[in-house]
């Protein structure tokens, strides 16, 4: 039975948490309030339960959901090969507006869809998704609307959309909070040889490279570093003409594993 509860009234809150946990642990979604805006919410190591996220939402596999994630240290638990400039940047602002794309662990036993590897971390500065994801552990996430809709802003406008295909919608009012502007976390893909920004949000440009000075603007390509030109050798009479050198094929980025999200 789909119930909605005010997480502004303690009473209300923390059976609102027990009853979010215990959908979570049944495989259903919930929805909850987020620092940007409001999310839908399920099990990221059940596929059984991504994919209810995902037909809930009208999504495919080929738009994986994030993960959100409850503490920093989480960070080894689901990533492999983490740069230090990508540790540099989480320690800046987690909790926060920023999604690193990542390598995920190949170990772990799960399906977010086609990711090609890679999962997209966030740590959330919201009171109420950080005490839900400290019981359930890491969770799939993605903005709480019907694709082609506005992502909902209040536990009542996701109502609207997602009806009976969430168990527990989490009120905790609008999000983002009043006078504030609702701008979606930014996203760093930090999968290749320099981190880059693949989507513009809460923490600015300037804010990355006040941490990593190197990270890549959205759209920006590093200079091409001209390798030194040695003088030939002067042939030995009778001796083949050397091979033309093949032209090095461009590094081609890790496809993002992220998608609208929260």
């Amino acid at each position: 039975m789909t119930t909605t509860y005010d997480c502004s009234n303690d009473d209300q809150r923390a059976d609102a948490l027990e009853h979010a946990q215990r959908a979570i642990g049944e495989k259903k979604c919930v929805v909850l309030p987020t620092d940007t805006v409001y999310g839908i919410a399920a099990d990221a190591f059940s596929p059984q339960a991504v994919t209810m996220l995902l037909v809930s939402k009208g999504r495919s596999r080929t738009m994986p959901p994030p993960v959100l994630i409850p503490r920093i240290n989480a960070l080894d638990g689901l990533a492999t090969d983490v740069p230090a400039d990508a540790r540099k940047l989480a320690e800046a602002f987690w909790p926060g507006g920023l999604t690193l794309i990542l390598h995920a662990q190949p170990s772990l036993d799960w399906d977010l869809g086609e990711t090609k590897g890679t999962v997209a971390l966030r740590m959330p500065a919201d009171d109420v998704a950080l005490e839900l994801l400290t019981l359930t552990g890491p969770l799939a996430v993605s903005s709480a609307n019907r694709t082609g809709q506005a992502p909902a802003q209040t536990a009542a406008a996701a109502r609207e959309q997602l009806a009976d295909s969430v168990e527990v919608y989490l009120e905790g009012g609008p999000r983002p909070l009043e006078g504030e502007a609702g701008v979606p976390s930014t996203i760093v893909d930090a999968t290749g040889p320099r981190l880059r920004v693949v989507r513009n949000g809460a923490v600015s440009l300037d804010e990355l490279r006040e941490h990593v000075p190197g990270v890549l603007g959205l759209g920006e390509v590093p200079m091409a570093e001209e390798p030194a030109v040695e003088e030939p050798a002067a042939a030995e009479p009778g001796a083949a003409e050397p091979a033309a050198a093949e032209p090095a094929a461009a590094a081609q980025p890790s496809a993002p594993a992220a998608e609208q999200q929260p």
